[in-house]
């Protein structure tokens, strides 16, 4: 192997191999071990245990590792179910045994509020990570690349830090029907010659499949994401699928032409069957359009909008408001508590659907708008409108600023934060718990075998 130096203040060559011991696990779950007090990340690998580990990358602060092999082993791994873990994102806890995954969720809210310091975090009451009832087959959608690799059409994710496909012939953390689903379809592309994207010359069609199943329902919706509108041999391939994959009763096709970061475009076609999925939560269906946001794992979703309530402690006499509502699941699944709820999000498609979730579920007290919660609570304000509860559940990037001033502005007197950035969180509630007390944290595993963790807050106002 050709020896690589990059300047540090560490003597290391790429390829190196050094025993290392790991003292903890970091936020993305990797394995954290010190090479002459050099910070060394080693995907797999696991607290308390001695591996050889060979170095990948050299960056001016910290290397990056694999395991080479493991001298002293811990006593809370075990043999995961997928293949691709530390090879593909998306399984970087697998080896590490379901309790100690739940303590290191549970682990990443306190390292967090340790980073950032919010008013008080010494004493917040950070509650055990509430499980998953499955720790495999939970995912209702993949999100697959397809590319040629070796001669044959591929589907799978990346290796990280890198354009290489991992062709995924199962998942264990798939719904099942998902994953059927996706091979079936890949074969079909590859029967039919179908041309599949080619990064290197802008070329060929298909970029991505999408694949989202109903926990309630089972219906599947198939996306086609492409890189122009045409879709040869259209015809062939859909009456394919609704041979061989009956539970498929939507497929769509989006444009997304050009290489670029973002895997949807803007234009969707209707393909075939109904434009929509239902999903049932909370007692409630949901009409789910191909780029509808739901959680990836409906199960626990219900567990995690009940501990939202639990938060709000919700009267009748409340209005509510939803920020960032997506499609409206948390709002509407709280609507017949409350005297009314208000809803917003940027995206005029998830507006439309959650009225239309309202009205197919007879929900008459809510409403949705398009636009920036900082920008309608104002308005909506100046209106008259008077609110007593508000839940927020912002993308990883956390609260808008100007949201921000707006809470601490109008003071809602119950208030839930669910959360699925740790860090975001904590840097947010440095500015929150000028007014408000952290009366407790929920963590809450939406996705085992990840590192990804939820968490619920219950914010109440100082006296």
């Amino acid at each position: 192997m050709a020896k690589e130096q990059v300047k540090t203040d560490v003597e290391v060559n790429i390829g190196e191999r050094f025993p290392l011991t790991i003292r903890r696990l970091g936020v993305n779950g990797h394995g954290i071990g010190y090479y002459k007090h050099k910070v060394c990340f080693v995907p797999g690998a696991l607290p308390g245990e001695v591996v050889v580990a060979e170095v990948t990358r050299i960056h001016p602060r910290f290397l990056e590792a694999t395991i080479h092999r493991i001298r002293k082993r811990s006593r809370h791994r075990v043999t995961p179910r997928d293949s691709y873990t530390n090879v593909a994102g998306g399984f970087e806890l697998e080896s590490l045994a379901y309790p100690q995954q739940l303590a290191f969720k549970r682990q990443v809210v306190l390292d967090s509020l340790a980073k950032f310091q919010p008013y008080g975090y010494r004493n917040y009451d950070v509650r055990r990570t509430i499980a998953a009832p499955e720790e495999y087959h939970y995912r209702n959608k993949a999100q697959f690349q397809v590319r040629m690799v070796d001669g044959h059409v591929a589907a799978g994710l990346y290796k990280p830090n890198s354009h290489n496909l991992v062709d995924m012939q199962e998942c264990a953390v798939q719904m099942p029907r998902t994953m059927k689903a996706v091979r079936t379809v890949v074969q079909l592309i590859e029967d039919l010659q179908i041309p599949v994207y080619d990064e290197d010359h802008n070329s060929g069609i298909i970029k991505t499949i999408v694949v989202r199943e109903s926990w309630t329902t089972g219906e599947l919706q198939l996306t086609l994401i492409t890189n122009t509108p045409k879709l040869i041999h259209k015809r062939p391939l859909l009456e394919a699928i609704a041979q061989q994959l009956p539970e498929v009763v939507s497929v769509m096709q989006n444009v997304n032409p050009g290489d670029t970061p973002l895997v949807w475009g803007e234009q969707m076609i209707h393909l075939a069957g109904k434009e929509t999925i239902t999903e049932s939560l909370m007692g409630l269906d949901f009409e789910l359009s191909a780029r509808s946001f739901l959680q990836l794992n409906p199960e626990q979703t219900e567990v995690l909008y009940e501990q939202a309530a639990e938060a709000l402690e919700l009267a009748p006499e409340d209005t509510l408001i939803d920020a960032y509502a997506g499609i409206g699941t948390i709002g509407l699944s709280l609507a017949s508590r409350v005297k009314a709820v208000r809803g917003m999000e940027v995206i005029p498609e998830a507006v439309a659907d959650a009225n239309a979730n309202a009205k197919l579920n007879g929900i008459a007290n809510a409403q949705y708008e398009v636009g920036k919660a900082e920008e309608l609570i104002p308005r909506w304000l100046d209106e008259g409108l008077q609110f007593d509860a508000l839940v927020v559940d912002p993308p990883r990037t956390g609260l808008d600023d100007e949201l921000i001033k707006q809470i601490l502005r109008v003071k809602p007197r119950k208030f839930a934060y669910v959360s699925c950035g740790m860090a975001s969180l904590a840097r947010n509630l440095r500015r929150l718990t000028s007014v408000y007390h952290v009366d407790y944290i929920q963590p809450i595993d939406m996705m085992p075998q990840t590192a990804r963790c939820e968490a619920v807050v219950k914010l109440s106002l100082r006296h």
